[in-house]
């Protein structure tokens, strides 16, 4: 009987939650649609004749209005919405194409070639096309025999080259393999000393070198599928049963989410992964919605490998301008990477050659019953009289997951009622693992660069850096960064049995060197504040940042992947809003130079106080591969949380009344 019901239950919720999603016009930040990728496909290839070129579409986005007229719009949503406009970098004829794309009148606005470093967002089809070619490759084939290996069972990956100090570079990648007999687990299986290096632009080898013979590691021991595991297996996990009479608490019209006192619109960029957009919170006191964020995404992930040897010394990859987040989100499995009450809704990209393609299920919003606390007080203080007061915490979960190669990234964005928003990143996945010789660590007699995780199996050390994009307009967009300080105070005078004590000194930023902070220099409270709005006692309204663990680049500032990576120099930047200043490595990121980072812009010192500003926030791991980490990687989650700071008058909760019980049968509520 159980087994019928349970199917019938889920089917029932997910007809219900469907229902949740309405139609509407278009938001003027909404993602591009699949009609809109075609449109743009069309205007450019009639504008460039195929025939003649060979046109790739390197990225599609949404040009997104500026800031007023998304306001003047805001202002009256009923109006027709601006124009909508597509930006576009194509490849033709080996150069990289800018180009804005009106949609309404179906006119280029512009058409200009870059000229500087760097190159653009790699496509999956070009990358599919590059591993084919080893396989009828003969000096390749000749390495594969002589290792004894049968070629059928030989995949390939694409890896990015970086920036040596080249002064010019064709757009090469470069390949390496792995053995896939025995298992699918083939990044534990790699096939050391060959690389092949590729020309994108001519789609061919145009590099190979075959400089060592490794043993290859084993298979055993290395698959994950739970069909392919052998007894004795771990204990099972007791389920549980998430019902919501009332039907969840969350609306969707198109792409604008409403929950409890939040609002917020849901976009999806290629690059990108998923932006949050128009973040807005109902002040119960005031009885209006206030706005937090404008737009909050991320902007870059660093992922730099610490071993400095001939295969791994460029393996620096900048995962979200080399590889796009969005161009790597997967498909979310219900009931495990969501849970029975989520939402799932799809996302688009284009092809490289401009056809849309669908992820389905790319993103998933459920309400999170946790079994947190929102805030509690026991008071036994008063004579006869024990008073108990606790109010259980729901929140509001955006998840997007995006496997970049080998690694999967689960990214959370958190909602609560409380004010705070929560952003979660959850690494799992395979680790990146190099083939050696030594079985045993008593064998090792040299620096190795990383952990024996098996036989013959190294986890190499390496970091990653995840730099957000938060342009907070705290209660309107001019505000102001304040670094509160915690300084010691030493009493000397006598006046009191302490001898030190610590105050708060704040400090206004005035310009960007100011507020370029690095964590455990010196404690401090990071604000963003509106200076021009203050609550009734006086405070200036803000939101602050909670930081998660600090995590310093540990690269020499003049190597050159840390120069590509200078944004991760600083936990903490403030610029001033520029509409062309958002992605942190740069617009070309593949093989850049580094001169069009966040840490280069910064040097012009703009003035932020008072300013529409955009705070940029790296968190961050430093991963010492470990046996637990192999073959597939348990989850490691970091994050952290904006946390409104005076933004109310009061507990913005204290009124919030608790979830309905809900009653099973034969269940009791009795503890």
């Amino acid at each position: 009987m159980a087994s019928t019901l349970k199917p019938i239950l889920f089917l029932l919720l997910s007809f219900h939650i469907f229902s949740l999603v309405s139609s509407h016009q278009h938001h003027p930040l909404d993602s591009l649609t699949p009609s809109e990728f075609t449109l743009v496909r069309t205007i450019v290839n009639k504008t460039y004749p195929s025939s003649k070129l060979n046109i790739t579409f390197q990225y599609i986005g949404l040009d997104e209005p500026d800031k007023p007229i998304i306001f003047s719009w805001l202002s009256n949503p009923k109006s027709k919405p601006p124009p909508r406009r597509a930006f576009v970098i194509a490849r033709l004829d080996k150069q990289s194409h800018e180009i804005i794309i009106d949609l309404s009148t179906r006119v280029i606005v512009s058409d200009k070639v870059y000229h500087g470093h760097g190159y653009p967002l790699l496509t999956l089809d070009e990358q599919f096309a590059a591993i084919e070619l080893p396989q009828t490759y003969e000096p390749f084939i000749e390495s594969i025999k002589k290792r004894g290996l049968n070629l059928s069972e030989v995949v390939c990956s694409t890896f990015t080259v970086g920036w040596f100090g080249e002064l010019k570079s064709k757009r090469v990648l470069k390949l390496l393999c792995f053995y896939i007999d025995g298992t699918v687990n083939l990044y534990a299986r790699p096939v050391e000393g060959i690389t092949l290096v590729v020309d994108l632009d001519e789609m061919k080898i145009v590099e190979y070198n075959d400089r060592l013979i490794v043993p290859v590691p084993k298979a055993e021991g290395t698959e994950y599928r739970e069909s392919k595991q052998k007894p004795p297996f771990g204990p099972r996990l007791n389920g549980a049963a998430l019902v919501q009479p009332d039907g969840p608490g969350f609306k969707i019209d198109g792409h604008t989410v409403s929950w409890v006192n939040w609002k917020f619109h849901l976009g999806f960029d290629v690059r990108a992964g998923p932006i949050i957009s128009l973040a807005s919170i109902y002040d119960l006191e005031k009885q209006k919605y206030r706005q937090v964020l404008y737009r909050g995404f991320i902007s870059e992930l660093f992922v730099p490998y610490m071993d400095p040897t001939e295969e791994w010394y460029y393996k620096t990859f900048f995962d979200s301008g080399e590889f796009g987040f969005g161009q790597s989100a997967v498909s979310l499995k219900p009931l495990a990477d969501c849970p029975t009450n989520a939402v799932f809704l799809d996302a688009y990209y284009a092809s490289s050659d401009g056809t849309p393609v669908k992820i389905s299920n790319a993103f998933c919003i459920f309400e999170n019953h946790a079994g947190n606390i929102m805030w509690r007080h026991t008071e036994t203080s008063i004579p006869e009289e024990v008073i108990r007061e606790v109010r259980p915490d729901v929140s509001l979960v955006v998840r997007m997951v995006a496997t970049v190669g080998n690694y999967d990234y689960i990214i959370d964005w958190e909602f609560k009622p409380s004010g705070s928003i929560k952003l979660g990143i959850g690494l799992t996945g395979i680790l990146e693992m190099k083939g050696v010789i030594y079985t045993h660590t008593n064998q090792i007699k040299e620096n190795v660069h990383g952990t024996l995780l098996a036989e013959n199996t190294i986890g190499v050390y390496h970091d990653h850096f995840l730099t957000y994009y938060l342009d907070l307009d705290v209660d309107g967009e001019d505000n102001s960064f304040v670094k509160n300080n915690l300084e010691t105070i030493k009493v000397t005078n006598h006046s009191s049995p302490r001898k030190s004590y610590w105050t708060v000194v704040s400090e206004i930023a005035k310009t960007e060197s100011d507020a370029q902070i690095q964590f455990g220099l010196k404690p401090a409270e990071l604000v963003v504040v509106n200076p021009n709005k203050k609550t009734k006692v006086g405070n200036n309204v803000g939101y602050r940042l909670i930081p998660g663990s600090a995590t310093r680049p540990l690269l020499s500032y003049n190597d050159y992947p840390q120069i590509r990576g200078a944004f991760t120099n600083n936990d903490v930047w403030v610029t001033p809003y520029n509409k062309s200043e958002k992605w942190a490595g740069g617009l070309y990121v593949d093989q850049s130079q580094g001169d069009d980072t966040l840490a280069v812009w910064s040097l012009r010192n703009r003035k932020i106080e008072n300013k529409d500003i955009v705070l940029w926030y790296t968190t961050g791991f430093h991963h010492v591969p470990c046996q637990e980490d192999f073959p597939v990687m348990p989850t490691l989650s970091g994050g952290f949380e904006l946390r409104p700071t005076n933004f109310f008058n009061s507990n913005p909760v204290l009124k919030t009344r608790p979830p309905n019980l809900v009653r099973w049968p034969n269940c009791t509520n009795k503890p």
